[in-house]
């Protein structure tokens, strides 16, 4: 079997991890395809490496727009690659309406006639303009097969008239990557600035979306309880954070530790006591799926997250933590209370929510799920 994969998240090594799984798994001939730059949210400019367990092709072709997921457009027909390569099958790690989407569509479409199919973790329903609608049409009635990441986005293909197969293939995480790191409280120790502290963690962009405002004054009704807020990302609301911060008298609760690579995530969030992600929808965005909860309650970290899209779904799941209404600062500085002065709360939830995660989001049984579609749409089971 040979599978081509065209993804822009797979210019970070990491992100090849879960077609590792795959091959191994499989013995399939893989392919994936990704741009030969990209910007990042976090403004680093990006070149493809390979990740070490992955053997296949990793093939790389400049795009323009390099940085813009739904516009970005390599510089390629794709035709001579589709004809020389020959794959069974074909996966578009992108959104149907991206351009770069119905740039591999059409190719398809003009040169091998491929089963081909689509990644989804559109969870809010949009109309999109001319030409976008249409491109979004065009890739719904010429696919095979899609995997949203989650029922809710299923949901919204299905509004959208998406009437093809599906199946609902959530992140997931590399449990070989993703453990309680021993060094874990050595670093605990060498970020707290006294025994007593309970660290709280953030990791993810620095944006005013995933409701960081929220969370400093939740920690300031909350301050006279020995804990520390550890930062990890960097993004646009860093100033804006910053000043918040200094108003409210916190600064010096609070350890900024910036942009740190993928793959030193997982000591971090080892370290910490309790992770905290309080985002917040707004009329264009909410959170499609949190992954960052699955990975630190793999490392055995608890997690506190709003409301907002897959977020409490996934805490409900795995049982690996609370909830609170998503812009609500009180209520965020209740459920904070509630775990930084309940330890045995804090080891209760890790616990559940880790032996969760790990048999159900770990890659090597979403890899199975994937491979099994795949393998019978080429088998022309569910075309």
């Amino acid at each position: 079997m040979k599978l081509l994969i065209i993804s822009h998240p797979c210019i970070t090594p990491i992100n090849q991890q879960f077609y590792a799984e795959v091959e191994q798994q499989t013995g399939w001939d893989l392919t994936i395809v990704t741009p030969a730059q990209w910007q990042n949210d976090y403004n680093n400019q990006l070149l493809p490496q390979r990740w070490a367990r992955y053997c296949g092709q990793l093939l790389s072709i400049p795009v323009w727009k390099s940085g813009n997921i739904p516009l970005h457009m390599y510089q390629s027909v794709f035709i001579p690659l589709l004809k020389h390569l020959k794959p069974d099958a074909i996966y578009v790690h992108h959104e149907a309406h991206a351009v770069a989407t119905t740039q591999v569509y059409l190719a398809n479409s003009l040169s091998i006639r491929r089963p081909i199919g689509f990644y989804s973790a559109q969870n809010i329903l949009k109309s999109y303009p001319a030409p976008f609608r249409q491109m979004e049409q065009i890739v719904f009635q010429r696919s095979s097969f899609a995997f949203p990441v989650s029922q809710s986005v299923a949901q919204i293909l299905q509004q959208k008239q998406y009437t093809g197969k599906m199946t609902v293939l959530p992140l997931g995480v590399d449990l070989n990557i993703y453990y309680p790191r021993s060094e874990a409280q050595e670093i605990a120790v060498s970020l707290k600035k006294t025994d007593s502290e309970v660290l709280i963690g953030y990791l993810g962009r620095i944006t005013e979306e995933k409701g960081l405002k929220t969370l400093l004054h939740a920690l300031k009704t909350i301050e006279d309880i020995p804990w520390r807020l550890i930062v990890v990302g960097s993004g646009a609301y860093e100033t804006e954070f910053n000043t918040i911060a200094e108003t409210l008298g916190l600064t010096h609760r609070i350890t900024q530790l910036g942009y740190i690579p993928h793959v030193e995530a997982p000591k971090y969030l080892s370290a910490f006591d309790l992770l905290v992600l309080p985002s917040e929808t707004r009329p264009s965005w909410k959170e499609q799926f949190g992954r960052v909860v699955i990975e630190a309650l793999a490392c055995g970290t608890p997690v506190i997250g709003s409301n907002s899209g897959e977020i409490p779904h996934l805490i409900q799941a795995t049982g690996g933590g609370l909830i609170f209404p998503e812009g609500q600062a009180q209520a965020l500085a209740d459920q904070l209370q509630r775990l930084l002065l309940n330890p045995s709360l804090r080891l209760h939830l890790a616990d559940r929510g880790q032996c969760f995660t790990s048999e159900k989001y770990a890659n090597t049984s979403l890899a199975k799920q994937f491979a099994q579609v795949i393998e019978k749409v080429v088998q022309g089971k569910i075309l």
